[in-house]
């Protein structure tokens, strides 16, 4: 018995659910890079320390969904290294 949906419509309304699904993951992301950069720039290290592994937690995850590509990730992460170290290594 056939469904009352054309597959066009199928595919868009699947479409659409994921669309959705990565965007919360992409702005859960961009949150914590948010929050990790506010903390570095507070000059508060035990506190950037600690947003940088749920930061690193996050974009794996998005990586592991296929949500982010592996070098966009490993970019987002050795930049947001660098301007911890580059705030924090003097001391």
């Amino acid at each position: 018995m056939a469904g009352k949906k054309s597959s066009a419509e199928k595919r868009h309304a699947q479409s659409e659910v994921r669309r959705l699904h990565n965007k919360a993951i992409k702005s859960t992301c961009r949150t914590y890079a948010k929050q990790f950069v506010e903390a570095v720039q507070a000059k508060d290290q035990k506190l950037a320390e600690e947003k940088y592994k749920q930061l690193q937690k996050e974009l794996d995850t998005a990586r592991s969904k296929g949500v982010l590509k592996r070098n966009a990730v490993s970019r987002k992460k050795s930049r947001m290294m660098n301007l911890y170290n580059a705030t924090f290594a003097a001391k």
